[in-house]
């Protein structure tokens, strides 16, 4: 599916003892860009509580391959792997901006659960069908 990307700064807040940005931190970073990627797509918080749901991260495994350091500004690429029933796996890549080399590499597996119970179930039309319009206008060009 077509890509998102976002820009993040690092801030100071964020290093660990060795002066790098916390292997924690990125997780945030991560939930960050996929939620920056729903608005874009006009799927916001309201469109969430209008449904009763929202999405909560399940499973996430990050490869940390070099580090950032606070004042860095960070290019975040994120894009739907797969969505059915009630999962979203999503792809993710960090670099400094305009550089080439990978910071990190992640996956997480999202899943929609009702708001009030917070127990899965079925991803909305209303959701899915604006992820799979993208992915359909991405094929089209």
């Amino acid at each position: 599916m077509q890509q998102f990307k976002t820009l993040l700064r690092v801030r100071h807040y964020e290093m660990d003892a060795l002066g790098h940005v916390n292997n924690a931190v990125y997780q945030n970073y991560l939930e960050q860009a996929a939620i920056e990627h729903s608005e874009y797509l006009g799927v916001t918080l309201d469109v969430y509580r209008e449904l009763g749901g929202v999405f909560v991260m399940r499973r996430v495994e990050i490869d940390y391959l070099r580090p950032a350091v606070a004042g860095d500004t960070l290019e975040v690429t994120t894009w739907l792997k797969e969505m059915r029933g009630t999962r979203a796996f999503r792809c993710y890549e960090i670099r400094k901006q305009s550089q080439a080399d990978l910071l990190v590499t992640a996956a997480a597996l999202w899943v929609w659960v009702d708001a009030k119970t917070m127990r899965p179930k079925p991803i909305p039309h209303k959701i899915s069908d604006k992820f799979l319009q993208l992915q359909n206008l991405s094929v089209a060009e």
